[in-house]
């Protein structure tokens, strides 16, 4: 069965490749998900500690209001859906034992004020990023890492999903709302969010991205190798000296199941287009300085107004819809989903083309007449139900 579907796939999230027949064509993938925890009404609540405290591979952030977890490496779709959500109502089960559940978005929502709730003060880290950031830094997201182990190659892929990436928070945004008021954004949480270093090179060379970011760390705009806060990003156990995957950061938090298998379906295709194709990478004929100012433009633009923005297609230097881009683009690395036996999951961005993003549904609710508090508690019961659907041992809200 197809993961592509909401539908009850049994999640077995502790044994999710086993024995399966995988094509070589596959790579491997993993997701990390930062969520709210809170009441049924859509207050966030600060309960990571808690919850790390009492559920092991749980992590928290430094504000207390999410919490972090990550699936281990897959190549199966089936796998990753299972091992996400397996832990996913792993975690809905502890909060609903509590009278908690988790609240959808990508910001704040509806929080009063700019408090900050430390999971842990005595972190200096936490401190830091509490003086330096505020609740700028305290978003929900869904991170989405695939396996290539050629540095040369993975540095191109990293090119080129700069240029990309764009397209992807346009699929994603959910964060149109912000101390309980509409914000104008799509993505508020990208539009705030404080990507650091400013300005990030394009890095023609793995040497070349070693000596940035030691020369970032000397002269303090990082303060640790995970400090780098862009779209995307190389990574690995040690970055940058042992790096094995490529991180696209940008997207909102992603609720359903079919999304999130869409969405990692579309960024494996075009990484494994990519692998397959060295001409393809924009330093072949743009300058940086120029691409850096589209990759710029383009995303303030689709954290704006997502599926509907005007961005520039990075290839032909023409403006067009977020959404028809996302669609040429999925039809251009169709070939490659099929390859490695995973078109199918193409099918979560067909109908989030279809249907529109969560920004884009809630906003069309508020020019209904209801307040962004009804449209968060609505989407708590409407997204716990579609968890449910996946898998049945999912409390409700």
């Amino acid at each position: 069965m197809s993961v592509a579907d909401d539908c009850p796939c049994g999640a077995t999230a502790d044994a999710p490749d086993a024995g399966a027949r995988t094509s070589p064509f596959l790579l491997t993938k993993g997701l990390e998900e930062e969520v709210y925890t809170g009441t049924r009404e859509g207050d966030i609540e600060p309960l990571s500690q808690l919850i790390a405290a009492d559920l092991a591979s749980f992590t928290t952030e430094p504000d207390g209001r999410n919490v972090e977890f990550t699936t281990t490496p897959h190549r199966t779709y089936r796998g990753l859906l299972d091992d996400l959500m397996g832990k996913r109502c792993r975690l809905r089960r502890w909060l609903g034992a509590r009278g908690r559940t988790l609240v959808p978005g990508g910001t704040l929502s509806l929080a009063p004020d700019d408090t900050f709730y430390f999971s842990d003060p005595d972190k200096p880290y936490y401190r830091f990023i509490a003086e330096h950031y505020g609740t700028r830094v305290v978003t929900a997201s869904t991170h989405i890492n695939v396996g290539i182990d050629d540095p040369v190659a993975r540095l191109r892929a990293y090119r080129v999903l700069r240029c990309d990436a764009a397209l992807f928070l346009a699929l994603a945004a959910c964060s149109p709302f912000l101390r309980g008021e509409v914000t104008g954004q799509h993505s508020t949480r990208w539009h705030v969010f404080p990507k650091t270093p400013a300005r990030v090179p394009l890095f023609r060379s793995p040497a070349e991205h070693v000596a940035w970011v030691e020369a970032q760390l000397a002269q303090g705009s990082m303060v640790n190798h995970r400090h780098l806060w862009v779209a995307v990003r190389p990574n690995g156990q040690a970055s940058p000296y042992d790096l094995n995957r490529l991180e696209l950061r940008i997207c909102d938090r992603l609720s359903r199941p079919i999304t999130i298998a869409g969405v990692t379906a579309l960024y494996e295709a075009r990484v494994a287009q990519v692998l397959a194709d060295p001409e393809l990478d924009p330093l072949r004929w743009l300058d940086e300085e120029r691409v850096l100012t589209l990759i710029d433009d383009n995303e303030r633009a689709a954290a704006h107004a997502s599926l509907d923005a005007e961005l520039i297609d990075w290839r032909t230097g023409r403006t067009a819809r977020a959404h028809d881009l996302v669609a040429a683009l999925a039809e251009e690395v169709r070939p490659f989903a099929a390859r490695g036996g995973y078109a199918d999951q193409l099918l979560g961005v067909e109908r989030q083309l279809a249907e529109g993003n969560l920004a884009m549904q809630w906003l069309e609710q508020v020019r209904r007449g209801r307040t962004p508090r009804q449209v968060i508690q609505d989407a708590i019961v409407h997204l716990a139900a579609i968890d449910r659907e996946y898998d049945p041992g999912c409390p409700a809200p």
